[in-house]
């Protein structure tokens, strides 16, 4: 497939892009958010001060929401706006809404949120005590197993068991554009435009809110500067917000986060602890694979049950193992809602995986490299799940080219004479492989059932009709590619619709690496669909496609021509949810990455020098966009490896500003070498595999590796800051 130009890469270049705030609304007003000013309590009194003329004001609580004061997701335990009791500091209580920001800011100054106090969780790693359980008897929220194997059995006939606990921490997602939502009436229908992932997750939960059906609801998505997760479940809470604000004016209502509320009050990355148990024989063949992860789940449930999810499928990783036990648990406690965040709960358990394969060949005195190359899965092996694997991949050949690619061998022998003459600074290497499925877990995109229509226009053109969101990824300029292969025409006559619920079937999310290799697929065969409509044949192609669209449209004056497609499971796929067992994805990408880092043992500092990532995503449909997904994830995982630490106090973020929460800037990215190995993937658009979600897997791994190989310590949890590491240091020169 050819490399057209970035479709909206323009517009932003030259700043024509509008986003929600860009919009132009007359009469607009403008809304704020007054916030618990504590972690879990029970509200007695909400005090407006007389700094300001409530006059002036729309004022909305709980007693101004029509339908259920529920949001809705997978539970229905968030409230709109909390009524009589608060889980979480800065958890919503009242809006306020005025034609002045400063006005805004100067009201929420003046609402008191009065709380009695109740003993609050804070730590998801210690079990409540009585007065602290908020859901069953255990504060647990979510819990999953699987079981391959005899797992005692192969523990007890080990040549050895390596054990080790892993910790990671939050992070931010730090979009571009921070969270915003306008709403007016058009007639009776609340109209919502904002920054999204997920429209018709923002449509289901505003029906269900405001007690109304898809005719009194539209939901359109504006510019997105961006979501990496952070947009999939929290626009729901806000798009909320704004409509009860306008629907109480009468006018519309904008909502933009500035950036401290935006960091204070919105989901980040789950923390999580895992521990492993891995028997192992003596030439490092892994039999046994012992696993428990706990996930902070935050106040409430958001999606942490589906992060838990894709969390324990990725536990095991990309080996061949025929005794495997993974349990884990997502506890709720009184920290902000924790919720989507690229990768998805795979790189929170690949991280400890990782990371504990290099514990395992250090204390069997192996390499590294060749630990993994001797249990990396071969086709007709299976998952932890008994999936069995069949895509042709082969993985051993990745893992070898990235060694070669990065010059491992030669680099390790390079830092032994750089540390001969260096006094304060050392160098290492470190690995990581790993894989990430593409699209919703096990039935879910059968349950769901996407679907997706494709327009022939009058003047011949093409229109894709799809709620996939475009925020920053290309899908604009993959779908007009997809389109353009799969029907002859050239690309400039394909356009893609916005993403609108009153005018574009449900597609379903903008997540889980789902846009090009699940929603692309649907987009084929709705091209097919097209053209069979037209009477033609799969031969006919280009402008004889486009003629048959204008005459079609002579014949039938002011009806639509559409093609259309729906979700249909690939065959032999099957998968037990009460099990846990079988096809827990239609395909896995794969991935092994390097990295090289310096460690200043002087100031603890860490610096990444290089960095080779090698993966396997199926057919690349756009090697530059392709690219730039893989190096932007890179540098993120790089932030969330070395230097994103979230401060916590009473579960509410202290560092919410970019002054003290610390983010990669160019001088901490080192260069990034991106290879790709192909093997189209019969299911996916243009033979592609999820791609977006695998490069946040890997880089943390690789990297604390390295630091391990740099200075001979074992780091166990990120983000690994200078003074985290000039503990450890301390530690073992004590020790």
């Amino acid at each position: 497939m050819s490399t057209p130009l970035r479709r909206e890469g323009l517009d932003k270049l030259t700043g024509r892009e509008r986003y929600v705030d860009d919009l132009d609304l007359a009469g607009c007003l403008w809304g704020m958010t007054v916030r618990s000013p504590a972690a879990r309590g029970r509200i007695r009194e909400v005090r407006f001060g007389d700094g300001v003329d409530w006059s002036e004001f729309v004022v909305v609580d709980f007693r101004d929401i029509p339908g259920p004061n529920e949001i809705r997701l997978i539970e229905l335990d968030q409230p709109v706006l909390a009524a009589d009791r608060v889980r979480h500091i800065h958890e919503p209580v009242v809006l306020v809404a005025h034609s002045s920001r400063t006005m805004c800011r100067r009201a929420i100054e003046q609402i008191e949120i009065v709380v009695d106090p109740e003993p609050a969780v804070f730590d998801f790693r210690v079990e409540p005590r009585a007065e602290q359980v908020q859901h069953d008897s255990d504060n647990v929220l979510s819990r999953i197993s699987i079981n391959k194997g005899d797992i005692e059995a192969a523990l007890a006939r080990a040549d050895h068991v390596v054990e080790g606990v892993y910790e990671t921490g939050a992070q931010e997602h730090v979009y571009l554009e921070t969270q915003g939502m306008a709403a007016w009436l058009d007639g009776d229908v609340v109209v919502i435009q904002g920054s999204m992932q997920c429209p018709f997750y923002v449509l289901n939960a505003l029906m269900h809110a405001l007690g109304r059906d898809a005719s009194g609801v539209r939901v359109v998505q504006s510019s997105t500067g961006g979501g990496f997760g952070g947009k999939e479940d929290f626009p729901s809470n806000l798009a909320i917000h704004t409509a009860l604000l306008a629907l109480k004016a009468g006018r519309a209502v904008k909502m933009i986060y500035d950036r401290a509320e935006d960091m204070a009050a919105t989901t980040k990355r789950h923390p999580s602890r895992v521990r492993h148990r891995t028997g192992v024989m003596s030439d490092g063949r892994l039999v046994a694979q012992d696993i428990e992860v706990l996930l902070d789940a935050g106040a409430y449930a958001t999606l942490s049950s589906v992060v838990l999810s894709r969390g324990i499928i990725h536990a095991g990783g990309p080996y061949a193992c025929d005794n495997v036990r993974i349990c884990v648990r997502a506890v709720l406690t009184n920290s902000v809602p924790f919720g989507a965040f690229r990768g998805f709960g795979a790189p929170q358990t690949q991280f400890a995986l990782e990371r504990h394969m290099d514990v395992i060949a250090q204390r069997l005195g192996l390499d590294p490299v060749e630990i993994r190359r001797r249990n990396l899965i071969c086709d007709g092996q299976s998952t932890a799940t008994g999936q069995v694997i069949n895509d042709g991949t082969d993985r051993v050949a990745l893992l070898d080219l990235a060694v070669a690619e990065s010059k491992f061998v030669e680099k390790k022998a390079a830092h032994v004479s750089f540390h001969a003459g260096s006094a304060y600074c050392r160098r290492g290497l470190g690995l990581a492989t790993f894989m990430h499925g593409g699209g919703f877990t096990g039935s879910g995109e059968d349950t769901l059932k996407a679907k997706l229509h494709v327009g022939g226009c009058r003047d011949g053109s093409i229109e894709v009709l799809s709620a996939i969101t475009e925020i920053g990824q290309g899908t604009k300029t993959i779908f007009a590619s997809i389109v353009a292969e799969r029907l002859g025409v050239d690309a400039s006559v394909v356009t893609i619709a916005t993403p609108d619920t009153a005018r574009v079937p449900n597609s379903c999310p903008t997540v889980a690496s789902r846009s090009a290799m699940v929603v692309g697929r649907l987009l084929e065969r709705a091209c097919d669909d097209l053209r069979a409509r037209l009477g033609l044949t799969p031969e006919d192609r280009g402008e004889r496609v486009q003629e048959a669209i204008r005459e079609w449209h002579v014949l039938h004056p002011g009806e639509a021509l559409l093609g259309k497609a729906e979700y249909e499971r690939p065959p032999n796929i099957a998968w037990d949810e009460k099990t846990y067992r079988g096809d827990a994805y239609g395909a896995f990408a794969w991935g092994t990455y390097v990295a090289e880092v310096e460690v200043d043992l002087r100031t603890c500092a860490c610096r990444v020098l290089s960095f080779h990532a090698v993966q396997e995503v199926g057919r690349v449909l756009n090697r530059t966009l392709a690219t730039g997904q893989i190096q932007g994830g890179v540098v993120q995982a790089i932030g969330w490896a070395l230097m994103e630490d979230c401060v916590w106090e009473q579960g509410a973020m202290k560092n919410t500003q970019f002054t003290n929460y610390i983010i990669p800037t160019t001088l901490d990215v080192p260069p990034i070498s991106v290879t790709f190995l192909e093997t189209p993937y019969a299911f996916g658009g243009g033979g592609a595999k999820g791609l977006g979600e695998l490069p946040m897997d890997g880089p943390a791994p690789a990297i604390l590796n390295a630091v391990a190989d740099a200075v001979g310590i074992e780091p166990v949890s990120i983000p690994l800051t200078p003074e985290q590491l000039l503990e450890l240091l301390s530690h073992d020169d004590a020790t």
